[in-house]
Formats: C-alpha cells, structure tokens, sequence
C-alpha cells in the first residue's frame, strides 16, 4: 500500500482508537461515580475529544491537497465524520451527566456503557481490517457483530426506560436518567454508522 494511501486508513484507526478509550474512560466514571470526581473525568474526556478532532483536521489537511485517495472522497470525509461522531457522542453522556448533577449512576446505564466499549472494540477491529476492504474475509464479519450490538443497545435502553418509569419514584430523576439514556442510546447508533459507511465502501468498490 502506498504510504499516502495508508495515511488514511491508519488515521481511521486512530480515531477509532480515540472513541475505544472515551468508552472505557466514561465506564470508569460509572463505575466510580461522584460529584467531588465527575468534573476531573469530564476534562479527562474532554482531552481525548480534542485528539480525536486534531486527528480528524490531519486528514482533512491531508485530503484538501491529495491528487489521488484510495477511496471516493465523499466516503473519506463521511467515514472521519462518523468516527468524529462516536467520540463527540460518549463525551456528550459524560457532560450530561456532569450537567444534571446525578446523585448516583442508575445500574441499567452501567451495562449500556458494557455495550459501548464492545462496540468500540469492534470498530477498531473492524477499522484495522479495512485496508484490506478489497479482498478481506472477515471484515463482513466486524460489520454484523456491530450492528448486533446495536441492538443489544436499543434493547438495554428500552428495558432500561421502563425499569426507570416504574421504580423510580422520584421524577426530577426520571428525566435526568431518562436524558442519559438517551444520550447512551446515541453512542452505540454512532457505531452502527461507522459500519454503514464502511459497508457501503465495501459494496461500491469490489
């Protein structure tokens, strides 16, 4: 692979790899959650949101100035969009969090977070094989196992909505949880959209 060419699909890991260790940060912060300790872990987030859009600005300087690029331009500049996304996603939760002042983390959104990293994971196994995406077995394969977790998403928030309408007593902590969710809903369809774009690669050039 020429060394321009593998610019970009490196950068697309790297970015993937920005979104892996927002997803495990905000675990820690679920798992470890206190309002003296949310703020330290909002600016922790934070910091990998700006690597992220560092990273997403090399290659749009990169692409700006390139005569040729292994893939359509279009599909370059959606698929940094969408990795951008799943970052700028995971931080959202955090700052949601940080800006209703939870009190404390309510269980379902643990395992919604337990998604995330797993669809992250993914993502990046999914983006260190799509170099390959020409000839490559298994890169089908990263595809599906994101979409299923996607669902494994979805699921989790809708069992999770509903345990919260119906236990939770207090409403002001039902609309704080209920905006959380939500915004953890978000990370795993950002995931999902990444494995559209790439699957539509797939499907335009082979």
């Amino acid at each position: 692979m020429k060394k321009q060419d593998s610019f970009y699909f490196d950068n697309f890991k790297e970015c993937a790899e920005c979104s892996l260790r927002a997803a495990k940060l905000l675990d820690e912060l679920m798992n470890n959650y206190s309002k003296e300790t949310i703020k330290d872990y909002v600016d922790r987030m934070h910091e990998i949101e700006h690597e992220a859009d560092t990273k997403k600005h090399e290659l749009l300087s990169v692409l700006l100035k390139a005569f040729m690029t292994p893939i359509e331009r279009d599909d370059i500049l959606l698929l940094s969009s969408c990795l951008d996304e799943v970052t700028d996603k995971i931080e959202d939760v955090a700052l949601r969090m940080y800006c209703n002042n939870i009190d404390d983390v309510f269980p379902p959104a643990k395992e919604m977070t337990k998604v995330i990293i797993r669809s992250c994971e993914e993502m990046v196994a999914m983006l260190e094989e799509f170099k390959n995406f020409k000839k490559s077995k298994i890169l089908k394969d990263n595809i599906i196992r994101i979409n299923t977790l996607e669902e494994d998403g979805d699921r989790l928030f809708i069992n999770g909505l509903r345990e919260l309408h119906m236990n939770c007593t207090d409403p002001l902590k039902v609309i704080e949880w209920r905006e959380v969710l939500i915004y953890l809903e978000k990370c795993t369809d950002a995931t999902e959209h990444v494995a559209d774009v790439c699957e539509r690669v797939v499907m335009t050039n082979t």
